[in-house]
Formats: structure tokens, sequence, C-alpha cells
């Protein structure tokens, strides 16, 4: 298990995103596996725009065998008209050769997300990010309301995933419960992944 890791794979513009995949990962490390935080490159219209190989800042480009060889993954975008951002969805487009050969088969997910507004579509962009994740037989992690912070948030949090109220200036930081259930999301995934991975073996 030493080599394991659960791959944190999520799109952020405003930050809020990437906060939560620092708490989930802080989740997954309790959990006693390394989290591998990875994002995707804007996408444009303009064909000659091309992002640089290395970020700036931030966590690295995702790439296949990133999450080839994940023993779970915990997939975050912010919400766009209720589904998740064209970044995120363009990389898991280019996808199919892991489901030819049904790599991610039995693998655990989870997913998280963050909305300007509290109710700007975050349990259907949770959703819409399950369908490729199950289409690819892994296997859905959400929330259970065995975590208290399900039945106190005042702001984000679904039984789907782990989700955020970032404001209308996409600013707001996340607040204690928000934290909790990423957290919590992070630990679940970390959990399920040891648990598969010990009955393999």
């Amino acid at each position: 298990m030493s080599d394991s890791y659960v791959l944190v794979l999520y799109y952020s513009r405003n930050g809020s995103t990437t906060e939560m995949a620092r708490q989930i990962a802080r989740g997954i490390e309790q959990g006693g596996l390394e989290a591998r935080l990875r994002t995707v490159p804007a996408i444009s219209s303009e064909c000659e725009a091309v992002a640089p190989s290395i970020p700036e800042d931030g966590a690295l480009y995702a790439s296949l065998d990133d999450l080839k060889n994940c023993a779970g993954l915990a997939l975050g975008s912010p919400t766009r008209f209720g589904n998740m951002a064209a970044p995120l969805k363009y990389f898991l487009d280019g996808t199919s050769n892991l489901w030819l050969t049904g790599a991610l088969v039995g693998k655990p997910a989870g997913v998280f997300t963050s909305t300007a507004s509290l109710h700007g579509g975050q349990e259907t962009t949770l959703l819409s990010m399950m369908l490729p994740l199950l289409h690819h037989g892994m296997l859905i992690t959400g929330l259970p309301y065995s975590e208290s912070a399900l039945l106190d948030t005042r702001g984000g949090g679904t039984p789907y995933g782990a989700s955020h109220h970032a404001g209308a200036d996409g600013k707001s930081p996340l607040n204690e419960h928000e934290v909790t259930l990423c957290r919590a999301l992070g630990l679940r995934l970390a959990k399920t992944a040891r648990q598969l991975e010990s009955n393999r073996g």
C-alpha cells in the first residue's frame, strides 16, 4: 500500500475548488494514503492557444497514467450552468483507452464542487461528474448522513459529494462544515481504497 495514492483531480478558476481539493487531500492522508493533486489546463476556442506543459503555480497537470494507476479518485469542478466545467469534461473525454482496458473498474470515486450561489446547481454538477465515472465502472462513494455536518450545514454539503458556496465574488472561504465534509470525503475514499486493495490481495 505504500505506493498507493488517491488522485484528487480538479479544475479551479477562483481558488475555491483548489481549497476543497486541499482539504480532501488532508482527509485522504488521514486515511493512510498519499493524495496526489492534479489539475487540467483551461481550454480555448483559439486553436493556437497552448498552455505551458507545467503550470506557473499550483498542482501539475494530470496525465492519463495518474488516473490509470490511482487507487481511488476525487473529481472536482466549479459549476457551469449545473454541469462540470468544460476543461474537466475535455480531459475525461480523452479517457477512452482507460475505458477500453477497464483500468478504473472497481476503484472508488467521489466528487466535489463549488458554486457562486447557494442553489447554483451543486447537486446536478455532482451528478454530471458521476456519469463518466459510472461508465468507467468506478464505485461512487458519497457522504452518508452519519456525517453530522451534513445535517448542520448552512452552506455547502450534499449526500452526493462535498460542495461549497463561494459567494457572488467567488471569494468566501470554506466554512467549518464544508471543511469537515471535504475531509470526510477524502477519508472515506482512502478507507474504501485500502479495504478494496486488501481484499484483492
